[in-house]
């Protein structure tokens, strides 16, 4: 009888495996593309990007004249330590970098929205101002929407990368999305519609080489966000190139 609740467990498991894998195989709709296949291969070579920074042009730092509290918000998958050079770049500058607090991004669900919301409330708690939030990809799509639900806690919004125009699946990492996170990228487990802007200045930076995210969805349309800067770089290497770092620093001193 001890084995029991055992074999229960092991065929819940067997089941929510096979409801993901269901998920992941699911076909994508004709008017919904992601980039190039062409792009997506340029995106592994991600590792090489911190040997051209070193022998490439070193990325000019000006000391901020209005420095900023900005909190980093990772991408579907990703790790805040990938962020973390550039956290340093926008520290030297004078800003003040902060991590969202949850480790890996594994998904907009319900519980991680929570959890990342009570760390926008702290922080504005403690520091009593609002704060920037930056997103890369999937980062940026939760602030837009940390914006929408706590407006006075917010003063910009910076998306670098970020899926929130047009069709959720027009990207080249949505069945993963749905393997990982465990619903589907149209079907999200909070109440929003994506491609509504927040009502702070809210910016878009896009990159017509991104292999994971299509140019059209990061950039959006005139009145989904206030301004689209078009960078020239991967979409990993929009966290990892000095062009997409210096956007971001412009951004933080603009206005």
């Amino acid at each position: 009888m001890a084995t029991l609740p055992f074999r229960d467990s092991a065929i819940q498991g067997r089941e929510e495996l096979a409801r993901r894998w269901a998920l992941a195989k699911e076909p994508c709709p004709d008017d919904a593309r992601g980039p190039r296949w062409q792009l997506l291969l340029r995106e592994f070579l991600w590792p090489f990007e911190p040997v051209r920074r070193r022998f490439g042009p070193a990325l000019a730092i000006e000391t901020a004249a209005h420095p900023k509290r900005v909190m980093l918000l990772p991408g579907f998958g990703a790790h805040p330590i990938r962020m973390r050079w550039m956290a340093r770049k926008l520290e030297e500058a004078g800003h003040t970098a902060k991590r969202w607090g949850l480790g890996y991004n594994l998904g907009a669900t319900a519980d991680r929205f929570e959890r990342v919301e009570r760390r926008l409330v702290a922080l504005h708690r403690r520091h009593a101002e609002p704060i920037v939030l930056v997103g890369w990809s999937l980062g940026g799509v939760m602030a837009r929407e940390l914006a929408k639900r706590h407006p006075d806690k917010v003063s910009k919004v910076v998306t670098m990368g970020s899926p929130f125009s047009g069709s959720p699946r027009a990207n080249n990492g949505w069945r993963a999305y749905q393997a990982i996170a465990g619903h589907r990228v149209d079907e999200p487990e909070i109440d929003t519609v994506l491609s509504e802007k927040p009502p702070m200045e809210t910016v878009a930076i896009w990159s017509a080489r991104d292999g994971v995210v299509h140019p059209r969805s990061a950039c959006g349309k005139p009145g989904e966000r206030d301004r689209a800067i078009a960078v020239r770089c991967s979409h990993m290497g929009l966290v990892m190139t000095n062009e997409a770092v210096s956007a971001v620093l412009a951004e933080l001193d603009r206005g």
